[in-house]
């Protein structure tokens, strides 16, 4: 199965949070797939996380390091799409870039998000749990 991943569970999994056995456990033996946005995403959040003393700067790079561990198919980002679910549901078009990808592959979601997975069931897509 083709599972849309989220940047925060990536996100999780590098960090050790305590999602990090449910996501691997729902991802395992599947291929995880994110529109081509995620790296820049998770550069950001990694600097994010660093400006708000959650990370330090020592540890920006080593957390790219094993992100960079994790294996994903990067798909282009229909950008009018995402613009057109962004604008219709008012979120960000960073969160409406994977609810595209989701879409347009009619594959499940999987994201930490609360307000992306309600947006997810409205457009349809199905999401993990």
């Amino acid at each position: 199965m083709k599972i849309i991943a989220d940047t925060n569970t990536f996100i999780s999994v590098a960090l050790n949070e305590p999602e990090k056995d449910k996501i691997i456990r729902l991802t395992e033996g599947h291929d995880l797939i994110a529109p081509d946005v995620l790296p820049f995403e998770i550069g950001n959040a990694l600097t994010a996380m660093m400006k708000k003393n959650a990370l330090k700067k020592e540890e920006v790079a080593l957390v790219w390091e094993v992100v960079q561990q994790i294996p994903v198919d990067l798909r282009h980002t229909d950008i009018k799409a995402a613009l057109s679910i962004a604008v219709r549901y008012n979120i960000y078009a960073y969160d409406a870039y994977f609810l595209e990808c989701a879409d347009n592959l009619r594959s499940p979601l999987l994201t930490l998000d609360l307000g992306m997975q309600r947006v997810a069931r409205e457009i349809g897509i199905a999401i993990l749990e």
